[in-house]
């Protein structure tokens, strides 16, 4: 199933924005949890790790769905396939993966340093802040080089797809000789 153009071109521009987005809220985690782990202060931190959980509670993962779900139905819909480009593959399965990490890793990790500072506690290691935008600022990083270079060529089933294609086109009729 090919997306005609208009919708192609709509779904396009919710999955940049959508990325974009996520890009943006990892680097503003990542500032967050450097004010945490640079101050000492506990009202500084306790307000970070505060923001944090704002920002991992309602943005991080409508973000994270909405890339993903907008990238495999682009996949889907497009010339580019889920698994014809090692480049579209890459970049399916780094998304799948921090989609996982932000729901089973960042969001428990700032739950939990969270209600450590809320009963009166202090963070043991504020450095595990740190980990989870890092580890995804890098990733995203990573996957939009890649949107924009498209490096690595064909997959197997890409080759595979292509040499069908040119059969189908090479059965319709007769080429016209000079």
């Amino acid at each position: 199933m090919k997306l005609q153009r208009r919708p192609r071109r709509a779904l396009l521009v919710v999955h940049v924005a959508a990325s974009a987005s996520w890009l943006g809220v990892s680097l503003g985690l990542l500032a967050l949890a450097v004010t945490a782990t640079a101050t000492g202060a506990g009202p500084a931190v306790e307000a970070s790790a505060r923001s944090m959980k704002l920002f991992a509670d309602w943005l991080v993962l409508p973000l994270a769905l909405l890339t993903l779900l907008s990238g495999l139905v682009l996949s889907l819909g497009t010339q580019w396939g889920l698994a014809r480009h090692r480049w579209v593959y890459v970049k399916f399965w780094l998304t799948l993966a921090t989609t996982a990490a932000s729901i089973f890793a960042l969001r428990p990790g700032v739950n939990d340093a969270v209600a450590t500072l809320a009963d009166g506690g202090r963070l043991t290691r504020p450095t595990d802040l740190l980990a989870g935008p890092i580890v995804s600022l890098t990733s995203y990083a990573f996957m939009t080089a890649i949107s924009v270079l498209k490096p690595w060529g064909l997959t197997r089933r890409g080759r595979k797809h292509r040499v069908t294609a040119r059969k189908a086109v090479d059965a319709t009729g007769p080429s016209p000789t000079a």
